[in-house]
């Protein structure tokens, strides 16, 4: 068979060129359709790398013509194999659970919920934003000459990698001064929040009736600070 098996035959290095394997001894004819992927290398260089006498003394043509279908279906199904790449996009940095708003109907409030980072490094919340107020700063309640005052956190709110920072009545809140109108419960707030290095955070926070008592956020008189709490009672 000249000019099929060899290894510098030009039969085989043409891709969709099919091979004719003859084996009159046998009454059969096989005719193999070689793939673009063996094709790259011809098969009898892949497999056959011995002469083509050495080939056809060592294996008869069923099992030679089984032996290229074989490999060149494998050498094609590994080809097509490999799956697409898929972009994955990022999640948010933060995002924050439960956020509620202290229903009031003057003056100032405070916005609560859970920041969550989402991240393996530190976020930190360096100031926020809302259309309810034109002034909001990052308070936390801390005891200063026996009372319990509201101030401006330094530095803000620093969320751990992969961990939470709570903001709750009596510590760390987004303190709203001289609202523009009544929050009601039920009433949708905006929120920005700015992160350092330019991010930010936006959700909406519910009205909602604070169960635990007359909260009542009040101007401090000295330099520490707002008063955090009324009729006597210390609450953030």
């Amino acid at each position: 068979m000249p000019g099929v098996i060899g290894s510098g035959s030009a039969a085989t290095s043409q891709v969709g060129r099919r091979v004719i394997l003859r084996a009159s001894a046998f009454g059969v004819t096989w005719s193999l359709s070689v793939a673009e992927a063996c094709l790259e290398r011809p098969c009898s260089t892949m497999f056959f790398p011995l002469s083509r006498s050495r080939v056809l003394s060592v294996l008869s043509l069923p099992a030679l013509a089984a032996v290229l279908v074989s490999g060149c279906a494998a050498a094609e199904q590994a080809v097509s194999a490999a799956p697409p790449s898929v972009a994955v996009p990022a999640g948010p940095a933060l995002t924050v659970t439960d956020p509620w708003v202290k229903v009031t109907g003057e003056g100032m409030t405070a916005a609560f919920g859970t920041l969550v980072n989402n991240t393996g490094a530190e976020v930190r919340v360096v100031s926020g934003t809302s259309p309810l107020s034109p002034k909001i700063e990052l308070h936390e309640v801390v005891e200063s000459g026996g009372k319990m005052v509201m101030r401006p956190k330094k530095g803000g709110f620093v969320i751990p990698a992969r961990g939470t920072h709570e903001l709750t009545p009596g510590g760390d809140h987004i303190m709203l001064m001289d609202i523009t109108g009544k929050v009601e419960p039920g009433a949708e707030i905006p929120f920005t929040l700015t992160l350092d290095g330019g991010g930010t955070l936006r959700f909406t926070a519910i009205g909602k009736e604070f169960a635990g008592g007359k909260e009542d956020y009040q101007p401090g008189s000295g330099k520490d600070g707002m008063h955090a709490g009324g009729d006597g009672e210390d609450k953030g």
